[in-house]
């Protein structure tokens, strides 16, 4: 058994360093896609798919990492993790042809989605109910950051180098990242004896519990919106709208910005309210937001500002989907807690890998299959939160 360490110097900022990972891998090369499908000589729909295939590369790696970690530890599946991310980053960076690129990118989500379930496992050996949510929002605020910031970082290094060298970003932040985790992070789970538990059977219980099964459609919905506009978006405000490739980070940081404003006002809230109901609250102005974005492209062909605001909004909610949804369904399995937040992970990003897909396939140059897939997915999540959470919710977040 790992002994109980009561304090971790700079816990919250690194995990949310570990988690940052995706946000960057994705949203950094977002401002290149029109290079790098110039460079390897296929079209620009080729290198969108590639945001899907490192989504399902991350749900991927979650599955295995999650029972991985609750055998064998958490830092060892950190590790594991970082050290495919970064072969596999190395191989983006130097690849000549597209096939290589899609398997780099696959494999680099696989990679990080090892190493990026450990960071609600961590939280989750250490806190609990209100804490692990509010833990959870403050690791998200950090992390919010990485899309804030990736755009431009992309932008930056392309206009002073070649797309590749966003792929020598990467490799340098993983690799000191690496160096930070081994260094000042101990080992929080209890290490277990004897040979690993059937990983089927605890991926089982969880889609058998009714609330945890609420939870995990919550983040899976979730997911499948919010992927399909960051998908999305850059035909969406380059190409729809004529926006300028300078002015489209700003747009797309806004929605950043608003997502950690909402992380920020639900931590206050979570003082007050239990989990479940903020969730559920955010989930309402989702779809009412969502709604609002499609009638609005069924009528009449809405005005940028318009769906700008709408999105922030819509975006802005995950702040207390995602982080409420998480804690609360991983507050059932204390003694999993990885694999738990491994299926909850890996569906959400399949789902999100799905979004993406399905936006980049249905694409006619407008923006109604994105707001279709947001629709659907606010829709579809409130219905199977209603359904299968309970209807009184504790202070605590979950039942008993």
């Amino acid at each position: 058994m790992t002994p109980k360490i009561l304090h971790i110097p700079g816990l919250i900022v690194m995990l949310a360093a570990l988690t940052a990972l995706t946000p960057l891998s994705i949203d950094a090369y977002l401002p290149a896609m029109p290079a790098i499908a110039s460079d390897l000589g296929v079209s620009i729909h080729a290198i969108e798919l590639t945001v899907g295939l490192y989504l399902g590369g991350f749900a991927l790696g979650q599955l295995f990492g999650g029972p991985y970690s609750d055998h064998f530890g958490r830092r060892a599946a950190i590790f594991t993790g970082l050290a495919i991310f970064l072969l596999a980053t190395l191989w983006a960076m130097l690849t000549e042809h597209d096939h290589g690129f899609w398997l780099a990118r696959a494999l680099q989500g696989f990679g990080g989605g090892i190493s990026a379930v450990n960071s609600m496992a961590i939280i989750r050996d250490r806190h609990s109910g209100r804490e692990s949510a509010q833990a959870m929002s403050r690791i998200t605020s950090i992390i919010m950051l990485a899309p804030l910031l990736a755009p431009i970082i992309g932008a930056l290094i392309l206009k002073f180098s070649h797309w590749r060298g966003i792929f020598v970003f990467l490799f340098v932040y993983g690799s000191i990242l690496a160096v930070i985790l081994f260094l000042r992070l101990p080992e929080t789970g209890a290490l277990r004896q004897g040979p690993p538990s059937n990983p089927l059977r605890n991926y089982l219980s969880v889609l058998r519990h009714r609330h945890a099964l609420g939870y995990l459609c919550a983040v899976v919905a979730a997911y499948a919106g919010l992927f399909s506009f960051i998908s999305a978006s850059p035909g969406i405000y380059l190409g729809y709208y004529g926006i300028s490739a300078s002015v489209y980070p700003i747009l797309f940081g806004a929605n950043i910005i608003t997502l950690l404003l909402c992380n920020r006002i639900n931590i206050h809230l979570l003082h007050r309210y239990p989990p479940q109901r903020l969730l559920q609250m955010a989930q309402v102005v989702q779809l009412l937001a969502a709604t609002t974005l499609l009638l609005g492209y069924l009528l009449t062909p809405l005005p940028v500002w318009v769906l700008l605001i709408l999105v922030m909004l819509f975006i802005g909610m995950q702040g207390f989907v995602v982080s409420n949804a998480t804690a609360g369904a991983s507050e059932y399995f204390p003694h999993t807690a990885a694999t738990a937040a491994a299926l909850i992970g890996a569906c959400g990003f399949a789902a999100g890998s799905v979004g993406s897909v399905m936006t980049g396939v249905l694409g006619d140059g407008t923006p109604l299959p994105m707001v279709s897939i947001m629709f659907t997915g606010a829709a579809s999540g409130l219905l199977f939160s209603r359904w299968l959470l309970p209807r009184k919710p504790n202070g605590a977040g979950a039942a008993g």
